[in-house]
């Protein structure tokens, strides 16, 4: 189990705007992702270190952008103006997380630009969408992570996080957080991100230096 990407959260206007606001501090390129047809939704990515990457997201002016539980994830946040939606965990196996929660994963696929689909298993959106302090997780069927879409120059090195860490390690299944190596998670409670839970801001180790994303 890993930080597998972090994501936000965009309206279909400002997709374009964000992807090159947030392109321009952390110093590096978004490739268009392409559409997620089962959720209504189209992304950007931009690559980081660590087989890491980041994801901006939007829903599109479709039905399952308010039917699937990802398209409302992502639809709910930007009509509440955008910013940080989730965080995802990737497993090798996800089997394992699906007899610990006692339910099954959903299939998930994203058709690229160029016609390929990138193909994935993912399982927990709606208790993101309830608690976004809570990752969901996903188990990657397709060899091209999308951390290799360009080339990486900046990592992840700190998230902040209104929550509970007790709440987190339970979700997890797991005593620690080792699992996120050199990834620091900085908590607060709710009332400094506006009476919710979910990520404040992540921190990036650039070229430049230190950049942090509320």
């Amino acid at each position: 189990m890993r930080l597998d990407h972090i994501s936000y959260a965009a309206t279909h206007d400002q997709i374009v705007d964000v992807v090159q606001r947030l392109g321009s501090r952390i110093g590096s390129a978004f490739t268009d992702g392409g559409i997620h047809p089962r959720f209504g939704t189209r992304n950007f990515t931009l690559p980081l270190k660590n087989g890491l990457y980041l994801e901006v997201v939007c829903p599109l002016d479709h039905p399952a952008a308010d039917t699937s539980p990802f398209g409302k994830f992502v639809s709910d946040r930007a009509n509440e103006g955008g910013g940080w939606l989730s965080w995802v965990v990737s497993t090798d196996d996800i089997s394992s997380t699906e007899k610990r929660l006692g339910r099954q994963s959903v299939a998930g696929h994203r058709k690229r630009p160029d016609g390929t689909d990138l193909l994935w298993k993912q399982l927990g959106v709606l208790d993101s969408l309830s608690d976004p302090q809570l990752p969901f997780f996903i188990e990657w069927l397709s060899p091209d992570h999308p951390s290799k879409d360009g080339n990486a120059s900046a990592t992840i090195s700190a998230i902040e996080i209104a929550g509970s860490e007790s709440k987190l390690k339970s979700w997890i299944g797991l005593d620690n957080l080792d699992f996120l190596q050199d990834v620091d998670v900085v908590w607060s409670n709710s009332e400094s991100n506006m009476g919710e839970n979910g990520l404040i801001s992540v921190t990036f180790e650039t070229l430049a230096g230190s950049v942090t994303l509320n």
